[in-house]
């Protein structure tokens, strides 16, 4: 007869691994301690918060629900639900301003759940609808871009569980890297090669970024035009969306400022804005071009002189160049004039940092909110019916309108680290409800299971480093960069 120790099955998620003594299950954060399932990482408490914005007058509001003053739990390392019809872990209560209050703390196996990536950056990267590769397997697209960034959706149950074995693994590992701030290498079809990082500026075909662009070409030759009046004749602002032309724009019309016979390629839109002047690329101002000049199609001789005076500038003022007519009416780069490098500054001064950001994003089913209530669908309701708060990891979440809760939250938020796997495959992600006492017992939920903040942080789990985790969310390396934006 053998005296090896039994293996113990652990049931924290679908896989149901079989786990050896001292060994961990296949998502390293459960093990078998001494025959007993034990969690490796810590329960995760928020001990302290910051103030985030003071205001002028009056007392001072510290800008956040949950991380207050007040010791909060959070899902961090609390555990699941699985199979779905127990209880949440945790259902913590404690009195705030005098109100009775309950937090359920769960961690939620997200089979549905992705990140919207947010890359500030005037370079193009990718055509819209581009598939984004991770060790060549799909984990998403390009989305529509917005003002001075790029946009990409990236997992989603149809590659975690759609496609092959190695593109549902390699999806979740990328998901998994990103939320806990990690980088991750990714090639878009037909366009660059990008390193995305949660708070960090975007690294392009190796190159990082440094700034995200002031404005479209028209808006930068309206917020800049009177600061060009007496310094230059023309202005020419590079944009792949929408090149601006000083002279033609509205702005140089109510500043007087003559004609100057200089005409640019691409599609007219309204006078001084103009389409399509090059393809997209990485060059100036998100163009494919690398001399300016390139996209004037034309200098009328009734209309410029010879010394006029041209400034041509990319959305980010990172490139300029100044240029004067010769008697052939040839534009010839000349130094420019301290004014006009001043100018070109003073566009780089107001561009803001370009840096990477994440949103996790997933659909809290009815498995998970089963754990809540044993009537899932007033959860539901009182998510909607603004009755119950919902964070992740502590971090304030938008839940999107319409049915289901579907959350998105920033990872810079949470605690490093707040984010698991399970390889079938899906993320394990935290996520916290809170709302009155008196509102959770009517929506039916597990009040035998509610334990007060003193019963679940007893001084006993305190002093257990396995057991709970409390940290200061002002405190560096407790956050992935301590709540300031990194550039």
């Amino acid at each position: 007869m053998s005296d090896k120790p039994e293996k113990i099955r652990c049931d924290a998620c679908p896989v149901l691994c079989y786990i050896a003594e001292g060994r961990s299950g296949a998502c390293d954060r459960y093990a078998n301690h001494g025959g007993e399932l034990v969690r490796l990482d810590p329960l995760t408490v928020l001990e302290a918060g910051g103030k985030q914005v003071p205001f002028l007058d009056g007392d001072e509001w510290d800008g956040d629900i949950v991380q207050s003053s007040r010791p909060f739990v959070t899902a961090v390392g609390a555990g699941t639900t699985y199979p779905d019809y127990k209880p949440a872990p945790f259902l913590v209560q404690q009195e705030i301003d005098g109100v009775d209050m309950v937090t359920v703390v769960t961690e939620g196996i997200f089979s549905y759940c992705g990140a919207k990536v947010k890359i500030d950056t005037d370079r193009h990267i990718g055509e819209e609808r581009a598939v984004v590769r991770v060790e060549g397997e799909p984990i998403g697209h390009v989305m529509t871009s917005e003002y001075g960034s790029k946009m990409l959706s990236l997992g989603g149950v149809d590659h975690l569980t759609g496609g092959s074995k190695k593109e549902g693994r390699v999806t979740c590992d990328s998901l998994l890297k990103l939320c806990n701030c990690e980088p991750v290498e990714m090639s878009i079809d037909e366009g660059a090669t990008v390193v995305v990082q949660a708070g960090r500026a975007p690294v392009i075909e190796g190159e990082t970024e440094r700034l995200m662009r002031v404005g479209c070409g028209s808006a930068t030759i309206g917020m800049f035009a009177a600061q060009w009046v007496g310094h230059v004749d023309e202005v020419v602002v590079v944009d792949d969306h929408i090149t601006g032309v000083l002279t033609e724009h509205q702005a140089g019309r109510l500043l007087d400022l003559p004609a100057a016979g200089i005409r640019v390629r691409g599609r007219r839109s309204t006078p001084g804005r103009y389409f399509q002047v090059a393809e997209p690329g990485t060059g100036w101002g998100g163009t494919d071009i690398e001399d300016p000049l390139t996209i004037i199609k034309s200098i009328d001789e009734k209309v410029a002189w010879e010394g006029l005076r041209l400034l041509m500038v990319s959305t980010t003022g990172e490139q300029y160049g100044y240029y004067e007519l010769d008697s052939a009416l040839v534009p010839r780069p000349v130094a420019p004039p301290e004014a006009v490098r001043l100018s070109a500054e003073r566009i780089a001064e107001n561009c803001e940092p370009s840096v990477c950001s994440v949103l996790f994003m997933g659909g809290a089913g009815g498995s998970l909110r089963a754990g809540v209530t044993e009537n899932p669908v007033r959860l539901t309701k009182s998510v909607k019916d603004a009755l119950t708060y919902v964070s992740v990891g502590g971090a304030e979440a938008y839940v999107w309108p319409g049915g289901g809760i579907t959350v998105m939250a920033d990872v810079t938020q949470m605690p490093t680290n707040a984010f698991g796997y399970v390889p079938t495959p899906a993320l394990v992600a935290p996520i916290e409800f809170t709302m009155r006492l008196t509102d959770y017992e009517a929506l039916g939920g597990h009040m035998k299971e509610v334990k007060r903040l003193e019963d679940v942080l007893t001084p006993d789990v305190r002093k257990s480093p396995k057991s709970s985790s409390q940290i200061d969310p002002n405190e560096p390396g407790n956050f992935p960069w301590s709540r300031k934006r990194v550039g």
